[in-house]
């Protein structure tokens, strides 16, 4: 497990300034140190695990896959068929965004959804139960035992 403390005194001009995320540029903002006063700021950066130990069972398990495919033309067209459906379904939910008052009707149906899945089967103990056992048989029978 690795552990960094620090605490540093930053210059005002370091604060809040210039930084971006994906989609837009944050507000900047402007700070002053008055009085002579200097604030500090402490983080703590802590990690749990090494994500690399999950990377070469993951690497191996895809090359063993396409080692021991017979036809590999199909895993092509499988993987390139589903880049095309997932660039087609983001420009579907982008165009049904733009109409007016579809996405808050679909949202208010999505809210009335997931209060009555939450009524039905999360509140009480036999209803949890009998959805525990509706979700392993519908994996058994995916799985077609």
């Amino acid at each position: 497990m690795a552990s960094i403390t620090s605490i540093t005194t930053p210059t005002p001009s370091l604060i809040l300034q210039g930084r971006k995320t994906l989609f837009r540029p944050l507000q900047q903002v402007q700070v002053s140190a008055t009085g002579g006063k200097r604030r500090s700021i402490a983080f703590v950066v802590k990690a749990t695990r090494e994500s690399s130990d999950s990377s070469p069972s993951i690497v191996e398990f895809v090359q063993n896959a396409w080692i021991n495919s017979e036809d590999r033309i199909a895993i092509v067209g499988l993987g390139f068929a589903g880049v095309v459906g997932l660039w087609a379904s983001a420009n579907v939910v982008s165009a049904v965004d733009k109409i007016p008052i579809l996405p808050s009707t679909l949202e208010f149906i999505g809210i009335l959804f997931s209060w009555w899945f939450t009524y039905r089967y999360l509140l009480f103990k036999p209803d949890r139960e009998e959805l525990s056992q509706i979700v392993k048989k519908s994996i058994l029978e995916v799985l077609g035992q």
